[in-house]
């Protein structure tokens, strides 16, 4: 198949990719020149594994990149895999999917035959069809129905791992405007719905919308209330890590997500979690359950600084932070508990040092005044104490022997040993 896909960030490089693996002619558009310069260099603008082997192969053959969206003409489909930035209010940015709407409607009415608007950027129910199919059904003088098909088609990528979640998906959800828009994206993903072990659900647009962001919130509940049960077990001096494997056996709750620590951050999770909050209060309904999900959240870092602050006097203390990004195999540092652990250590008149594989540049503009490491090493050389902020591999071996005082206060369980310190403390454990 022919198909466009707007956004080349996180979700839409990996599906452009993926669909080119897949045999499909892809191309990719954005705003962003050098974005487009580097997939069609054969580069990806991202750090994620698999990546760059997929594009290397496929880029100048059935993967390209542009900024002209008169590209939509060759194709049967456009996937929109754009940003929804939140809002103060924690409500949905919507500018840059309406302005990639205008834009996409612009260049549809210079097409003669049908095509497939499909939305996998994470929206409210009714974005697609209020918000896209209108704008794009305007510019292109082609009602949505007559020519414009329209569908919802969520993205379920967990960054460091997205190319295999592309692959090997659990699910693959459809909501679509008519049987003929949902058996074009049947086509499009065939090859993987052949595969045993993922299902495919079908449903109405507004149904699709929600499932990402119910998908999302339940995973965010289940974490944070097993840092809950982490922060209580810690009080009763147990170690939540058994209470919660042996929990996990019970097949009605399972032992997945069970990790107590330091919380979750990164894309998706705090921002879809406050849309929904949001977009409930505006129908109306209190989240009661989704605000306390979002508190136990935030509190976590506070409580690992606070850990610290038991063992070492915080100010003016040189502390090693080990880990930026909100998860191990991506650089992605949107939202990261690390960055939250550094305002409250810097609040506390500590000098920190950072040390993270691949995330460091996009933290130093946002954090210049701190200092940055390039190994763990370096950032333990003279360190009074250290904490582990995000679960890196190369976290398991620490050289503690570069540290001034050795006392680690860990906020991810890392394979650590535990005795080579003077001072061990889990954050949950």
């Amino acid at each position: 198949m022919h198909v466009s896909i707007v956004g080349s960030g996180y979700v839409g490089t990996t599906v452009a990719a993926c669909l080119a693996d897949l045999g499909h002619d892809v191309v990719n558009i954005d705003i962003d020149e050098d974005i487009v310069a580097s997939i069609e260099a054969g580069r990806p603008p991202i750090h994620e594994p698999g990546l760059a082997e997929l594009i290397d192969e496929h880029a100048g053959n059935r993967l390209r990149a542009t900024t002209d969206y008169d590209a939509v003409r060759e194709t049967d489909l456009t996937l929109l895999c754009l940003p929804t930035p939140q809002a103060d209010d924690g409500s949905l940015d919507l500018a840059p999917m309406r302005a990639a709407s205008e834009s996409l409607g612009d260049a549809l009415a210079g097409k003669s035959d049908d095509h497939l608007v499909v939305v996998k950027s994470t929206v409210l129910p009714g974005t697609t069809a209020d918000v896209v199919g209108e704008i794009v059904a305007e510019r292109a003088g082609t009602p949505v129905g007559d020519g414009l098909e329209l569908a919802m088609n969520p993205e379920f990528l967990r960054m460091g791992s997205a190319v295999a979640d592309f692959r090997e998906p659990d699910k693959v959800v459809v909501g679509a405007t008519s049987e003929s828009a949902a058996g074009l994206l049947r086509d499009l993903y065939a090859p993987i719905l052949e595969r045993e072990g993922t299902d495919y659900v079908e449903t109405d647009v507004r149904s699709a919308e929600l499932i990402k962001y119910a998908n999302n919130a339940f995973l965010a509940a289940k974490i944070s209330l097993v840092n809950e049960l982490g922060n209580v077990a810690k009080a009763y001096d147990a170690d939540a890590y058994e209470v919660l494997e042996a929990v996990g056996l019970d097949d009605r709750i399972s032992e997945r997500f069970m990790r107590s620590g330091l919380g979750w951050g990164g894309s998706c999770f705090p921002k879809d979690v406050n849309a929904l909050r949001a977009g409930a209060r505006e129908q109306g309904y209190d989240p009661a359950l989704l605000d306390a999900v979002v508190e136990v959240n935030d509190a976590q870092p506070r409580r690992l600084v606070s850990l610290l602050g038991d063992h070492v006097a915080l100010e003016g203390a040189r502390v090693a932070v080990l880990g930026l990004s909100f998860k191990p195999h991506t650089d992605d540092v949107r939202k990261s508990r690390a960055l939250e652990v550094i305002d409250e250590l810097c609040d506390r008149g500590a000098t920190v040092v950072a040390y993270d594989p691949v995330a460091i540049d996009n933290v130093r503009e946002q954090y210049p005044e701190i200092e940055y490491a390039d190994s763990p090493a370096a950032a333990l050389d003279g360190a009074e104490c250290a904490v582990v902020a995000t679960d890196w591999p190369a976290f398991d071996d620490l050289p503690v022997e570069k540290m001034a005082r050795k006392v680690l206060v860990d906020g991810r369980r890392v394979d650590v040993d535990r005795g080579a310190f003077d001072v061990y403390e889990g954050l949950t454990w």
